[in-house]
């Protein structure tokens, strides 16, 4: 408990600190927002900053904090460590500067950002990949919350028409109508669960792996893991240390921003409150896996039911799903187990429903279309909703196959912050800034996700020294064409 409790403190300081540091070298001023500029009544509204947090928290977090953290912490307390140093030093640096760049570009969403800085085909080909992600995300959050909801009442499919149709009306509505008004309850919801579950964690102070214990991976022998820990925490934990995906959703909240100001800690603030959920989550984690703490939260007959199928490991019998719905009702009680489960449940339903948002302005960004009147943005998300509707039905009757393609969408998510951290670079590095505080992350999550592609068994599945020896050429490649960028432009390192 030692290690959480650093952890903790380590997330709050860096908040107070480096986000300071963050906002002192971008520089925001007083210049009008789009919100107030562009104001259109759709997707440019002014909304109160307390909102735009909800909100902004809400469409970033999804279940990635949750089930990306207690996964996370199968490789060991190694978690701690890239939860805090790439929470503070990498997801909240990468989504304050993406958010304040697209804040100061009128509300540019990630692609049209990308081609700003690093050219057309960046652009082109970032259009191409943000649509699929987003597209694959939108169904993937479907799916997951019907079987959660259908556990406690009604079908699955009632439930996957249910939010669905949700999706159309926060796709298509102004932003002040349903997902202004909706989110910040969610949000709560959420919220409410991770500070009970952290409360109970106290309460109950379980002696746990501490970092001083080792960094290496303890689930390779403990629980038949075989994964290396290089690369694959740092895909596994995504949105509670570095997620390129938050790059897609900060532009929606930069269109309704009223100053510059308000970035710090809507930006910067919603991504340590993200790390602080997934730390609570790998905490749990580590109680439930590396303590034996499944023999004190599951109920009899689960503990026989497993104990009786000695070929399964404990991460093939609890998934994270799983481990979320035993330990919210072990812990919390009926009523604190259905508010904390509501937020589970929330969460992939809102960021899914943001993802299909999303996608319709990437496309009338692409295409320059206006999105003013509801026959615009129909006729501009019928495509959208075509291509989710056949995704979900490939889904419903694959559902073990889903799970390949998330690994991708994982990955696809990291490269999308390693593109995003570069861009952020190159900006900083033309306006004569400290480049270096986007730099490091970038090249970091360069390796990672080169690494990842080389070595991963479900995409190319190389030796382990041969994929880290191409990972760091390819690495050293682009920063090679980096510094010869800048020598050009005739600044020194």
């Amino acid at each position: 408990m030692i290690s959480f409790a650093l952890s903790l403190v380590a997330l709050i300081v860096g908040y107070m600190v480096y986000s300071r540091v963050a906002e002192r070298v971008f520089g925001p001023d007083d210049r009008v927002t789009p919100a107030v500029s562009r104001a259109d009544g759709i997707d440019y509204v002014v909304l109160p900053g307390w909102r735009i947090f909800m909100i902004q928290f809400l469409n970033i977090a999804g279940t990635g904090p949750i089930f990306g953290a207690i996964m996370g912490m199968w490789f060991g307390p190694a978690a701690y460590v890239w939860i805090v140093l790439g929470c503070i030093f990498g997801g909240a640096v990468h989504d304050y500067m993406s958010g304040m760049l697209s804040l100061r570009h009128g509300g540019e969403g990630l692609p049209e950002l990308t081609g700003r800085y690093l050219g057309g085909k960046a652009r082109g080909a970032l259009v191409v990949f943000t649509m699929m992600m987003m597209m694959l995300v939108g169904a993937f959050f479907v799916y997951c919350p019907a079987i959660i909801l259908s556990g406690i009442w009604g079908s699955k499919m009632m439930w996957v028409y249910i939010i669905f149709l949700y999706y159309v009306a926060t796709t298509m509505m102004p932003i002040d109508k349903v997902i202004g008004r909706v989110y910040p309850a969610f949000a709560l919801s959420m919220l409410f669960m991770v500070v009970a579950l952290g409360i109970v964690l106290c309460i109950k102070h379980p002696v746990l792996p501490e970092v001083w214990d080792g960094l290496g991976n303890w689930g390779a022998a403990r629980l038949g893991l075989r994964q290396p820990l290089f690369p694959a925490l740092f895909v596994t934990i995504a949105c509670g240390a570095v997620s390129g995906f938050h790059a897609t959703q900060s532009p929606m909240m930069a269109r309704c921003m009223k100053s510059e100001r308000q970035g710090r800690a809507i930006f910067y603030g919603a991504m340590i409150t993200e790390g602080i959920v997934a730390l609570v989550w790998a905490t749990v984690s580590s109680y439930f896996f590396f303590q034996e703490g499944w023999r004190q939260v599951c109920p009899p007959d689960v503990t026989a039911a497993f104990e009786g199928q000695t070929a399964l490991s404990l991460i093939q019998y609890f998934d994270a799903p799983t481990v979320v719905n035993i330990v919210c009702a072990s812990w919390l009680g009926t009523f604190g187990s259905i508010l904390a489960l509501l937020g589970i449940v929330a969460a992939p339903i809102t960021t899914g429903g943001s993802s299909f948002r999303a996608a319709r302005l990437i496309l009338s960004e692409a295409f320059h279309l206006r999105q003013s009147s509801m026959r615009s943005r129909l006729l501009l998300s019928l495509p959208v909703f075509a291509v989710g509707i056949a995704l979900l039905a490939w889904q419903i009757g694959n559902p073990s196959g889903f799970g390949t393609v998330w690994q991708y969408v994982a990955w696809g998510t990291q490269v999308m912050a390693a593109i995003t951290l570069w861009m952020c670079t190159v900006y900083l590095a033309r306006e004569r800034k400290f480049y270096w505080m986007t730099l490091l992350p970038a090249v970091f999550m360069t390796m990672v996700v080169t690494d990842f592609f080389l070595v991963s068994p479900t995409i190319l599945g190389l030796d382990y020294k041969l994929s880290l020896g191409i990972a760091a050429i390819i690495t050293l490649v682009c920063i090679t064409r980096f510094i010869i960028w800048k020598v050009r432009r005739g600044g020194s390192l």
